[in-house]
């Protein structure tokens, strides 16, 4: 157990996290997930976004569009979830984070924010132990950025 992160790209990756915490550890659900995160990207993002999640120990399968998923186009996701023209939520808005394509060049800091996380009805099995994530996102052809997550669940 124990939560970590690292960039996996091959150091040329234009998108790169830079700073990541999260608590508490384990991560409870349903609960209150506190997150801090810095990012930098060298070039501008666009869509259409590709997502990769998997590298878990036991592979979990897709279901309702969480576990071993891969996602087509994140830019349509965001926006079939906050409909383009409506303000960022909270506190992406308050820190300046866009919640919508294209992004932009630059630097993205999020300070300790607190997120609620629902109770989700899955399997106890699947929502108790530990986990490794690999997520990459590109554009095209063009890997932007790959970050692995290991963190531990408990409900």
């Amino acid at each position: 157990g124990g939560f970590a992160w690292e960039n996996c790209g091959d150091g040329k990756d234009p998108v790169v996290l830079q700073n990541l915490s999260v608590a508490p550890d384990p991560i409870t659900i349903p609960g209150s997930l506190r997150i801090s995160a810095a990012v930098s990207s060298s070039r501008a993002v666009s869509s259409p976004l590709k997502k990769a999640l998997g590298d878990l120990w036991i592979q979990l399968p897709c279901i309702d569009q969480l576990g071993s998923c891969t996602y087509n186009d994140v830019c349509t996701i965001l926006d079939n979830l906050i409909p383009p023209g409506t303000t960022c939520p909270e506190p992406l808005h308050t820190y300046g984070i866009p919640c919508h394509c294209p992004f932009k060049a630059g630097s993205y800091r999020l300070p300790d924010s607190d997120f609620p996380l629902p109770d989700v009805e899955l399997p106890s099995w699947m929502t108790n132990g530990n986990y490794r994530v690999q997520a990459t996102v590109s554009s095209g052809e063009e890997e932007l950025a790959c970050i692995k997550l290991t963190f531990s669940l408990q409900s």
